[in-house]
C-alpha cells in the first residue's frame, strides 16, 4: 500500500508495508485524512508516537472497513466509520482499535467525516471530561479558530457553556462568533486579561482551553475564577513560566496538564463513547458542524502541512486519499 513518508523532511508518497486487522482492530480504507499540529511537530522529530504505533503520520482518518479482526462485532465489512488514531492516519489503510472507531454520522461525507475525531476528542475531553464544565460556567479557549477550538465553541454553545477565544485576526473573531463564541479577541492587538472583566461582568473564567502554555500562564491564572480549571494542551508559547503560588491556593485553581494521543485504549474509548453519544446527534442535527477549511489530495500533503503552519486556517486542512 501507499503513504505519506518522510523523506530528509520532505513528505512523499511512497509504498509501505501492508497492515492487517489484529483480533480487536478493523482496517479501514482510508478516503480522507486531517492535518494536526501534532504531525507537524512529529515530523520535526519533537513528537515520537507512543510505543506500538504506527510511524506514519496521521491522527484521524474516515474511510470504509475493509476488514474486522474476529473478535470485533460491532462493525461489518463496508461500514463507513471515522476514527481517532495513535498514527497512520496518512496512508491508504490503517488498522485501528474497534474502540478508537464511530460511524460516520449522517448527512457527512468523508472529508467532513475526517474533521472529527481527533479536534472534537481533544477538546470534549479537555473541557467536559477533566475540567468537568457544567452549564452555565464559562470557557475560554485559546486559539480559537484552530481545529480544536471551533469545535470547542460549537460544543460549548449546544451544551449551555459562554465561550470567548483569542485568535490570530478580526475577521477570526468574526468567524468563531458566527459558530457561536459570545466575544474575542485579535491577540496580535488586544490581551484577553484586560478584556475578560468585561466580557464576564468582572466574573471571570470557569475553564481555559490552552494550546500555548508558557508565556500564557500568568495571566490565565489572574482571569481564572475561584475554583476554576486551566487545561494545558499545548506548548506552543514555550514549556517554562512562573506562578504565584499563593493565588493558586487562594482561589483553589486547578491547573491539568493533558495529552489524547498516549491514552489508554480504554481511555480513548471512553471518549469517542461520549462523542457518539452526546456529540454526533448534534452533529446529524445540524446544530454542530464539521469545519473545514481547505480540501487537498494527500500527494499534496507538503503544501497542507504549509498552510497548518501559516495560522491563516479556520477549521481542518483534509487530504483526500484515492485508495
Amino acid at each position: 500500500m501507499k503513504a505519506i513518508v518522510i523523506d530528509n523532511n520532505e513528505l512523499r508518497w511512497g509504498d509501505v508495508p501492508e497492515v492487517t486487522a489484529a483480533t480487536d482492530e478493523v482496517v479501514i480504507n482510508v478516503h480522507a485524512s486531517a492535518v494536526n499540529r501534532a504531525d507537524l511537530s512529529q515530523r520535526e522529530g519533537n513528537y515520537a508516537p507512543p510505543p506500538g504505533a504506527s510511524e506514519i503520520l496521521g491522527l484521524e482518518c474516515a474511510g470504509v472497513v475493509e476488514e474486522v479482526g474476529e473478535d470485533v462485532s460491532t462493525f461489518s465489512t463496508g461500514d463507513r466509520v471515522c476514527a481517532l488514531l495513535a498514527g497512520g492516519g496518512y496512508a491508504q489503510r490503517v488498522n485501528v482499535p474497534v474502540g478508537q472507531v464511530v460511524p460516520i454520522p449522517e448527512g457527512l461525507d468523508f472529508a467532513q467525516a475526517a474533521a472529527l475525531p481527533e479536534v472534537f476528542a481533544t477538546a470534549y475531553l479537555n473541557i467536559f471530561m477533566e475540567a468537568n464544565a457544567k452549564p452555565g460556567e464559562s470557557v475560554l479557549v485559546h486559539a480559537g479558530a484552530s481545529g480544536v477550538g471551533t469545535a470547542a465553541i460549537q460544543m460549548c454553545r449546544v451544551f449551555g457553556n459562554p465561550c470567548y477565544v483569542t485568535v490570530g485576526s478580526d475577521e477570526k473573531v468574526r468567524r468563531c462568533v458566527e459558530l457561536g463564541a459570545a466575544d474575542g479577541c485579535d491577540r496580535h492587538t488586544q490581551h484577553f486579561a484586560e478584556l475578560v472583566a468585561e466580557w464576564t461582568s468582572g466574573k471571570g473564567i470557569d475553564v481555559i482551553l490552552d494550546p500555548v502554555g508558557g508565556q500564557y500562564l500568568t495571566d490565565n491564572l489572574r482571569v481564572l475564577n475561584t475554583d476554576g480549571r486551566l487545561v494545558i494542551i499545548g506548548l506552543l508559547g514555550g514549556s517554562n513560566s512562573q506562578l504565584s503560588l499563593a493565588q493558586l491556593m487562594m482561589k483553589r485553581q486547578r491547573i491539568i496538564g493533558s495529552t489524547l494521543r498516549a491514552r489508554s485504549l480504554e481511555a480513548k474509548t471512553r471518549v469517542m463513547d461520549e462523542l457518539r453519544s452526546r456529540v454526533w446527534p448534534e452533529i446529524e442535527a445540524g446544530t454542530v458542524n464539521a469545519i473545514v477549511d481547505t480540501v487537498l489530495p494527500i500527494e499534496r500533503a507538503d503544501e497542507a502541512h504549509n498552510l497548518i503552519a501559516s495560522n491563516e486556517t479556520v477549521g481542518k486542512v483534509i487530504l483526500q486519499v484515492q485508495s
